[in-house]
């Protein structure tokens, strides 16, 4: 039998694919990838988040660690930091609990609140992901950030949605050609932990032959 999950890519690189889409490539086409100040801090608080499968009841709230999920149509699979499912009549069933549950997908961040929607496109993303394998709608989340300690919520928009439609077709678009793209300097590239592997100032370089072309026609003149 065919794995469901055969010609997956992972459901976090949305996050790196909407922050740099050399990055993306580098890390998930590539198989790159550096440490720095950030990413072990980021880890470290991802594996406060995640104990695969553990489950927690307090009152109306049931809480699942590290609960895989995939979407077919996305060609996304992943695992979410926690899911937190809310008594509701008009949830779903859940294997094992009695009553209906509605589902809150809570992403771990470390450091502050961005300016950009990366965070809020890998949420989304795992909301799209709950929607499919449990046949419900989930129109909201929140992600957790390690500096400010409080939790931003997220409404998945349309807007939202249909940009990690977009991204996760242009995702699979590069990985079946191996395409890796060039590099497009900018401010974020300061803290990238992968700015050393991809050399985003070598961009600013002129090529081999527009330089020879350059010095060859200065030289002849006009």
């Amino acid at each position: 039998m065919k794995d469901p999950q055969d010609g997956m890519l992972p459901l976090s690189g949305i996050q790196h694919f909407a922050f740099c889409r050399r990055q993306w490539a580098l890390i998930h086409l590539e198989g790159q990838w550096a440490e720095n100040l950030r990413t072990v801090e980021g880890e470290l608080l991802h594996s406060r988040a995640h104990k695969d499968g553990l489950r927690e009841r307090r009152g109306d709230v049931l809480t699942i660690r590290g609960l895989a999920v995939f979407s077919q149509q996305l060609g996304l699979s992943g695992k979410c930091d926690v899911v937190e499912f809310h008594t509701d009549s008009a949830g779903v069933a859940l294997q094992g609990e009695a009553g209906r549950w509605r589902p809150f997908p809570v992403e771990y961040k470390h450091g502050a609140p961005k300016s950009g929607d990366m965070d809020r496109l890998q949420l989304c993303a795992q909301a799209m992901c709950l929607e499919e394998m449990l046949c419900c709608e989930v129109p909201e989340g929140a992600l957790y950030y390690g500096e400010t300690h409080r939790r931003e919520q997220v409404l998945f928009t349309a807007d939202l949605r249909s940009q990690v439609e977009s991204m996760s077709a242009e995702m699979h678009d590069y990985a079946r050609r191996g395409h890796t793209p060039r590099v497009k300097p900018r401010r974020g590239c300061a803290g990238c932990s992968l700015r050393d592997l991809c050399l985003p100032a070598a961009a600013k370089a002129p090529s081999a032959s527009s330089y020879l072309y350059q010095h060859i026609y200065q030289e002849e003149g006009p």
